[in-house]
């Protein structure tokens, strides 16, 4: 029997460069990079990122053009074929040093990383497909104390309930975000994008930092 991980992780290797399309077509990864450098996230030389959920790339890339330039920023992913996608467009992009990026493939539930790893996680989308404790329970072991998950779930709308269709997820409301979040982290920012911006249309963010 196909678990639901294996499901979404051939899901996702079948559409990776459809997805990775639809997000470049409609601004997607500007509207990410520009709320990412309005944040304090006190990124230097030595700040380890992970990217958990990572997808094609787009919040990677979002990241660096806001211009941070980490130590490393790993990319971490279910699908193979989005991972792929993600490391060609790195390589592409004038403004992202691709070569302190790494590709590793795996659950998020099960992170392939030990304990206070990272300085920075962050997770967009992903975690309407597992369980809202066990997922944040796992972001916070690897990351250091103090560090920071920036967090972008899915909000309830009617892009929400469509993306809900397509994708096959499940959202996760905002309260039991904000109530499951506080166990293992301090909530220090609550932001609320205009409409204008395409992540608002499907997006709530929350920067949380680790207890």
């Amino acid at each position: 029997m196909i678990t639901t991980s294996r499901k979404t992780k051939n899901f996702y290797d079948r559409i990776a460069d459809v997805h990775n399309l639809a997000l470049k077509l409609n601004g997607y990864k500007d509207s990410v990079a520009k709320f990412l450098k309005s944040l304090n996230l006190g990124v230097t030389s030595e700040t380890m990122v992970l990217d958990a959920g990572s997808g094609t790339g787009i919040v990677t890339l979002a990241f660096h053009q806001a211009g941070f330039r980490p130590k490393k920023t790993v990319a971490f992913d279910l699908s193979r074929n989005s991972l792929k996608l993600a490391i060609d467009q790195t390589r592409k992009e004038k403004n992202v040093d691709s070569g302190n990026i790494e590709a590793v493939q795996g659950n998020i539930l099960c992170l392939p990383f030990a304990d206070e790893s990272f300085d920075i996680v962050l997770s967009c989308g992903v975690l309407e497909y597992v369980d809202l404790d066990e997922g944040l329970r796992e972001s916070a072991r690897v990351l250091k104390p103090g560090g920071k998950l920036v967090l972008l779930p899915v909000k309830p709308s009617l892009v929400g309930s469509v993306l809900e269709i397509i994708y096959n997820f499940k959202i996760h409301p905002l309260e039991d975000v904000r109530k499951i979040s506080q166990r293992y982290f301090n909530i220090v920012g609550n932001h609320k994008f205009p409409i204008a911006e395409p992540i608002a249309w499907s997006k709530a963010i929350f920067l949380l930092e680790k207890k």
